[in-house]
């Protein structure tokens, strides 16, 4: 069995992402019987179309692997949890199975969305922004805390079932938000999508949701207006869900009393946007999911989804529905 392994030389050594995890580590760990490849950039039409496995993704690498008549390419593992860039019709149409990395990021995510959202209501923002400058400037009386209000997940999976779980222990009314408003463990109760009703009352907002062609847009003017308690909006998504200008005149006009932003559309967020020098908007660049050993996590699941592939051509762990998106 061949496999080509696209992933960013960076990976491996910076210590941002990855501090344990090196290429000669993946290739002792695979069985006897797999052929390893890192990287493609170099690698020939008929090279590419030998591989049966392609662990990352690199655009110009896997377009030419889909676009080979004789490509024997049957299952990819996603580096990630969102998977809305590969070509998913494509894959379809070839019976190519595609699996994500979810799961690795919901502590990691989680403690972002907290510690952004403590930073916002307790006023540790503008506190650095004064020691900054040696000013000893206490804040208005209107501080909160966050028992008693109510938080509102888009997306009750792996991350937002952790959300829900940490929400609960600051004793939060903790309502989840999905396709159907199926029921799941760590919520006080689950909504359907578009169906907000007495939840308009929500005091903080958490996008979690992955992007498909249903949530591109769905965090716009008309979704911000709903609400009546000018909520706290913290996205960790995926950019594209959220309609970035509608974003803007939410904040400006206090439809949003304050924002915690981790993905923004466009990536990166331009210099000039007027979120950068908004007070109350809270900006990390899209590092929420990462931490020290991503990459080993990533291949402990890649592991168990190679040995279930290479029994019985099943995918174990986080197989992703083409037509869906997740």
């Amino acid at each position: 069995m061949n496999i080509l392994f696209l992933i960013d030389p960076a990976i491996f050594v910076s210590k941002n992402i990855n501090n344990n995890t090196t290429q000669e580590d993946i290739e002792k760990a695979l069985p006897n019987d797999v052929s390893a490849t890192f990287g493609g950039d170099g690698l020939s039409n008929q090279d590419l179309a030998k591989f049966d496995i392609v662990v990352g993704y690199q655009r110009g690498v896997f377009e030419r692997i889909l676009q080979q008549p004789n490509s024997k390419l049957k299952f990819v593992q996603s580096l990630s949890a969102g998977v809305d860039y590969y070509p998913m019709a494509d894959m379809a149409k070839k019976h190519i199975k595609l699996a994500t990395a979810s799961g690795i990021h919901a502590e990691p995510i989680t403690e972002t969305v907290f510690g952004v959202l403590l930073s916002i209501v307790r006023w540790i923002q503008p506190a650095i922004k004064n020691q900054l400058k040696a000013e000893w400037n206490q804040p208005p009386m209107t501080l909160m805390t966050l028992v008693g209000h109510k938080i509102l997940i888009y997306g009750t999976g792996h991350i937002g079932q952790r959300i829900a779980e940490i929400a609960s222990a600051f004793k939060m009314d903790v309502v989840g938000v999905n396709h159907n408003g199926h029921p799941v463990s760590g919520f006080n109760k689950t909504i359907a999508m578009g169906n907000i009703g007495s939840d308009k009352d929500a005091d903080v907002i958490v996008n979690a949701l992955p992007l498909t062609p249903k949530t591109k847009g769905i965090f716009d003017k008309y979704f911000f207006h709903k609400f009546t308690n000018h909520p706290i909006f913290m996205t960790i998504g995926r950019g594209p869900s959220t309609v970035t200008l509608d974003l803007i005149s939410a904040l400006q006009d206090k439809t949003l009393s304050a924002a915690g932003i981790d993905v923004t559309d466009p990536e990166p967020l331009p210099s000039d946007s007027p979120l950068w020098k908004m007070d109350n908007v809270v900006i990390t660049p899209h590092i929420s999911g990462f931490y020290g050993y991503y990459l080993r996590d990533v291949m402990k699941i890649f592991y168990k989804n190679l040995a279930s592939f290479s029994k019985d051509g099943h995918v174990e762990i986080n197989q992703v529905n083409l037509e869906s998106g997740y």
